[in-house]
């Protein structure tokens, strides 16, 4: 009972913030329709006890089946069962993560079905899977994590002069759309998993972060071949702006079916895997399995209930305030809010809350999830003004932030300690889920809306590429003084 409640607290005191932040702006800048307000007042509440029900399977369901599986494809011995073993994962996982779907099918009604919401996805998938592949592989050959990086962004830094502006941004953003609710806590005990059989315990310590970073790349790298193979260079765009109903509960009973199928799809995949596993391999007690499939069954109420929550109580909200924040005269508005809105609603982030509890975990206690979420909201508040600002001049190209932003990244990975390096990478990945995909890109769109000359399309897809980078650098930012802090000898053993 005690876990229960203290889980409810931290989710509470996360979604709080956003809850109030907005209730602030309805008494002064932007008053919303009444239906409005009640709409998101019900869907915190649900996000609240969503999250809650949610994080709790996650414990007792996702990460046992990860950390098992883990153990079990390394014990094996043999580097081909961990390749295919990373593929099939890396494949059925990410072909089940919901908020791919929610990108895809933006994607694909922004540009009228000439990209179609499959292809994505089955492309996004594949890319995700030959990474993960070589990331578990990276794990067992003990190579460095930051070596990997670098040749993978520069990869990504080549193609990237070869893909069109529209594809750049919908290729950034399908890799934080990958790195959902559900992928997260998956791929975190796989990784954990496999590296807690290593004997060395400051290399294991070490690998338990950035293979989420390495899956993630695989996503960016899949969706600029297919823009580059297929030649789709001009995409025009809108998105169609969603009349703001009266009605209040319907929004959520029309979402409700359709998100319990989404889910329910997303958890069968590693329900039957793990299921496979138990019958040849695992041979686990009646009372584990009992306790893992309870697991699985509160993952998916507590899932469903969170985006249904997101996504009939907030988006609307989301749109409603950057729309009007907008049209005020004075722009700065726009930008302030975006980076408060910024620093609030990554606290409500599912998977952030995951990957701050497993780096406390992990190096016992050494870095606190306290100070990782203060410098994750700092990065992407950041992040969000800073795209605002790029949608108030339009002269302002994506590329012009990203390419030196991950130059940046990269080039701090070779002096930071190791153990951030992971943890920053894979929070990049993190940073952008359920509750940035909608709220805050809704609020970007929104002002997109608003201002005259500035693309929805460019300008509303490269926002969560933003918000998947810049928590990169402020992660390794604080590793830096991590490493200034224990000069005197602390750190050795951490990094």
């Amino acid at each position: 009972m005690s876990v229960i409640i203290s889980k409810f607290k931290e989710v509470l005191y996360s979604v709080l913030p956003i809850t109030v932040l907005v209730l602030i702006l309805n008494f002064t800048l932007t008053p919303i329709e009444t239906p409005l307000i009640i709409r998101f007042l019900m869907g915190a509440t649900l996000i609240i006890v969503g999250l809650t029900i949610f994080l709790i399977g996650v414990d007792i369901g996702i990460t046992p089946i990860g950390n098992t599986m883990g153990s079990a494809i390394v014990k094996t011995n043999k580097i081909w069962i961990v390749a295919v073993a990373g593929l099939l994962l890396g494949f059925f996982i990410s072909i089940a993560e919901p908020d791919l779907h929610i990108l895809a099918g933006q994607v694909d009604s922004v540009t009228s079905g000439l990209i179609s919401k499959i292809s994505i996805i089955v492309i996004v998938s594949i890319g995700i899977a030959v990474l993960l592949s070589i990331g578990l592989i990276r794990i067992v050959y003990n190579f460095p994590l930051y070596k990997l990086l670098t040749v993978l962004y520069g990869i990504i830094l080549i193609l990237a002069i070869f893909t069109s502006p529209e594809f750049l941004a919908i290729s950034f953003d399908a890799s934080g759309a990958t790195t959902g609710a559900l992928t997260v806590p998956f791929i975190l005990a796989l990784a954990m998993g496999v590296s807690m059989l290593k004997k060395d315990s400051k290399s294991s310590e070490k690998d338990s972060f950035g293979l989420v970073a390495i899956a993630s790349t695989g996503a960016i790298i899949a969706v600029m071949i297919m823009s580059i193979v297929s030649k789709t260079d001009k995409i025009t765009g809108s998105l169609e702006q969603e009349t703001t109903s009266t009605a209040i509960l319907g929004p959520f009973l029309h979402k409700f079916p359709i998100i319990a199928g989404e889910v329910m799809l997303a958890l069968l995949p590693i329900l039957i895997i793990f299921l496979l596993f138990q019958r040849i391999y695992f041979k686990l007690s009646t009372k584990v399995v009992r306790k893992i499939l309870f697991g699985i069954l509160f993952t998916f109420i507590g899932l469903v209930i969170f985006l249904v929550g997101v996504n009939a109580g907030f988006m609307d909200v989301g749109s409603a305030v950057g729309y009007s924040i907008a049209s005020l005269d004075n722009k700065f508005y726009v930008v302030l809010i975006g980076f408060i809105l910024g620093l609030v609603t990554i606290l409500a982030e599912p998977a952030v809350y995951v990957l701050t509890h497993q780096i406390e975990d992990v190096t016992s206690g050494y870095v606190r999830r306290k100070i990782v979420l203060f410098t994750l909201s700092i990065g992407v508040g950041i992040a969000v003004a800073l795209s605002m600002v790029r949608i108030i001049i339009p002269e302002l190209q994506l590329w012009q932030y990203l390419l030196p932003g991950y130059i940046i990244s990269i080039a701090m990975s070779y002096y930071v300690p190791k153990l951030f390096v992971g943890m920053a990478f894979d929070s990049g990945g993190v940073a952008s889920g359920p509750m940035t995909a909608t709220f805050i890109l809704a609020y970007a769109q929104g002002a997109a809306g608003a201002i005259e000359g500035a693309n929805v399309l460019v300008d509303g897809f490269g926002m969560i590429a933003m918000v998947a980078m810049t928590p990169i650098i402020a992660l390794q930012v604080l590793g830096v003084i991590f490493k200034l802090k224990s000069k005197k000898g602390g750190i050795e053993a951490h990094g």
